[in-house]
This record gives C-alpha cells, structure tokens and sequence, in this order.
C-alpha cells in the first residue's frame, strides 16, 4: 500500500519511521515533510491545500492518507479526502474544532462534567481583568484559537496576567486566535499527556507521556511547542490512567458524537494529576509533538494495522514494549521568540540501537542540513530504565560539538521522575 503522511514536522517524521517498518507498506510520500525525512518520498504540495493532495492520492493509488498538524485538519483536508471517497485518518472540521477553540472544548467538558478547570471565555480585555480581579492569581490566560502551542500564559500574579490579556486582544500577538480567551483556574500538580486512536464512541488508549514546554532549565522562560518528552510516566499507576480514561477520554469521544461531531483520529488530552482527581488543561486533535516521538517507538503493534483496525470499528489490541523512551528538542537560538534560519545542523550520531533522530525544522543546503524553524530535531533513544534513557540522549549531545550561539536544548528532560522517589507504578 502507498500511505500519503500530511505534514512536515518532528512528529510526522515519528509517523513516518513507524509506517516505513511495516511490511504492508511499498511507499511513504510526505506532504510537504522536510528534508530529514530520508524514509520518505518528498511530495512538494502544501499541508492546507486539499485539492492538490486528493489530486496527488488518486494519481499515486494512495491507500490510505494520515493528517499530522492541526491546520489542515481545521481547514478540513480530511473532508475533502472523505468527499473524494478516499481513506483518510483524522478528524473531519467539525470534530477537531475541540483543539481549533478553547472556548468550544470547555463549553463541552462543562455541559458532558468532564472535569476541568473552572473558567470564562472572554471577549474584552474589560471582561478579561474583571475575572482576573475577582479570581485573584495565580490564573491562566489562554487565546482561544491556534497559537502553536504557544498562546498561553500561567500568570503568577495580577500584572502578568492583564500583560498576557493585553499582548493577546490588544495587541493581537496571535492574530484572529486571541481575539477571544478563556481566563481559567490555576491547577496546580503534574501534567502528562494522555492519546488514544478513537473511532466514534470507541477509545484505544496509548501509554501516557510528560512533555516539557518551558523553554529554559527548572521549568524557566516561555511556553513553547515543546522541548523534551518521555514516556510512561513512573508516578501514574494503572488505576490513575483508567480512571483518566473513563473519565476524560470515553465521555469526550461519546459527547463529540452526541453533538454531531464524532471523532476519528487521535485524540489528545493534555491533564493533570490533582487531589480530585485528573483533570482537563486542553484537548488537542492529533498526535502531540514531542510526545509522539516518545510513544510510537514503544508500540509494538504495526501502526499501519492499528489505524486500519481502528477505521474499520475493531479493537487494535495495542501492545507496548516494556522500555521507556525519552526525547530532547534541538532548538534555534531565540526560540520561541525570533531567531535565525540556516544554521548548519550538528551531525549527531545516532545509529546505535535504540536511538534515533526526528527532524522538524531543516532543510539542506548543497549537503548538509540547514536550520529552517525553531524546533530543528529531536534525540531520542529507548532503555530498560528512565534514567538510562535519558543518559543515552544527552550523551549523544555531548559527542559534538554544537554552537551556543546557534543552537540550544534544555539539560533537565525528566528531571522529576529521575529525582523522584515514586517508583514506576505504571509498568
């Protein structure tokens, strides 16, 4: 079968490695992918331009077509594949509106009690404040629409949070996405991310992961996209991630199909572990990036086989490797604010079993790769332990030499659990 991955990033190159082992696979075309994607046929066509890949598919007898990124599956590439009558996996508009507005997703999770934070979408700075005075900080400001990752603020104290409200409405830091945002209750605890393949009212769960999205050392500096990652989480027991489960993933997936948007793809639920319980902080409506680069190399299932058995209403069976994988982000220097493209990109070893590299934001220049974005690649590696994971990571980053002034990564992925005296309760 000839399988078309949408997208260009560090997470549709983890697609990409996982479908180029199976061997139902003949060919991997990536649209637009990028230049480090060496698993892959480069299909020069823009991830948010439907016509032009439904073209591509049927020329190419693609059997089956997987979206990555949120903007397309919000520009409604997947209906255009099912309007074409071709196999496509993802979300349709309508179903991944649940990522695309923060404001939707917690309107849903208040009228179906699937436990959140409380809140109020607001639509003036005036509104905004008002709450913010009358909630007191710490609290969280978050533009409603897409911001990459990047369009939210944990304000500690009353300053910062009018700030974010300010850089958001008045002075449209994320354009159209901040024109509205949802002002909501600090939770405080530990976050992990929790995905499933949901076909409809049915859920197949993957094993949970913790992403880093600060961009400096000790939590410090901006939001960004995400910067390290690894998987399972050792302080999360089974019946910690069943009752997440039960809870939030199988009532989400059943109040997307009782409103008329029912759900095929991944589903995302970003949570945090609390005194009552997991809660919501956001849903998103595909594979998280970096945390897809630290769960699909544990998956021993052909993903092929899983996303077939999945679109055909069967139970996949999943089954998971008894590792863990951590992964650390290569970032331009700057990142997430401004910072330079073309860059030469360290040639990292990686070949040793049980490492690899995911490339994001490269292109190449004569023969060498060339920074292209702000997240440039990933290191990852698996093991028998956390700790050994991440040695092997970082080891890799300390064989070479890389430019300070270029690049830059943070040195404390996993730090928690490492310092943590929670044993794996998870495995």
């Amino acid at each position: 079968m000839n399988i078309l991955v949408v997208g260009g990033g560090g997470r549709e190159h983890s697609i990409v490695q996982a479908l180029s082992k199976s061997n139902k696979v003949q060919t991997v075309y990536v649209a637009p992918g990028n230049k480090g994607m060496t698993e892959a046929e480069f299909v020069p066509i823009s991830a948010t331009d439907p016509v032009k890949l439904v073209n591509f598919a049927k020329e190419q007898q693609v059997g089956l077509t997987i979206v990555g990124p949120e903007l397309p599956l919000l520009d409604g590439v997947v209906n255009a594949f099912q309007k074409a009558g071709l196999a496509v996996f993802g979300p349709t508009k309508e179903a991944a509106l649940i990522e695309g507005s923060k404001a939707y997703a917690k309107t849903l999770m208040e009228n179906y009690a699937i436990p959140t934070a409380s809140y109020q979408t607001c639509t003036s700075t005036v509104q905004a404040k008002d709450y913010v005075i009358e909630k007191g900080a710490p609290i969280v400001v978050k533009a409603d629409g897409l911001a990459a990752g990047k369009g939210v603020t944990v304000a500690m104290t009353q300053e910062e949070a009018f700030q974010a409200i300010d850089s958001m409405m008045e002075d449209e830091q994320f354009g159209a996405a901040g024109s509205q945002v949802v002002v909501e209750e600090f939770l405080d605890g530990e976050e992990f991310s929790l995905m499933a393949f949901v076909s409809g009212e049915k859920v197949y769960p993957m094993i949970p992961a913790q992403d880093h999205k600060r961009a400096l050392d000790g939590d410090q500096g901006p939001n960004t996209g995400g910067m390290g990652a690894y998987a399972p989480v050792p302080s999360l027991s089974e019946v910690y991630i069943k009752q997440a489960i039960e809870t939030i993933l199988k009532p989400t997936a059943k109040a997307l199909v009782q409103e008329g948007r029912s759900f095929t793809g991944i589903l995302y639920a970003g949570c945090i572990k609390t005194k009552e319980g997991p809660k919501v902080i956001e849903f998103n409506a595909r594979f998280g990036d970096p945390e897809t680069q630290v769960v699909l190399p544990l998956l021993e299932n052909d993903l092929l086989q899983v996303i077939e058995d999945v679109l055909a209403g069967k139970d996949p069976q999943l089954r998971w490797k008894e590792d863990y994988c951590a992964g650390v982000v290569l970032a331009s220097e700057g990142y997430p604010g401004p910072y330079e493209k073309g860059n030469l990109v360290p040639e990292l070893p990686h070949n040793k079993e049980g490492q690899f590299i995911n490339y994001a934001g490269v292109s190449r220049h004569e023969d060498r790769l060339v920074s292209n974005g702000g997240r440039v690649l990933l290191v990852g590696a698996l093991a028998t332990s956390l700790k050994d994971a991440v040695a092997k990571v970082y080891n890799t980053f300390s064989s070479v030499s890389i430019e300070e002034d270029a690049f830059f990564y943070r040195q404390d992925i996993a730090h928690k659990a490492l310092n943590s005296s929670a044993s794996c309760e998870y495995k």
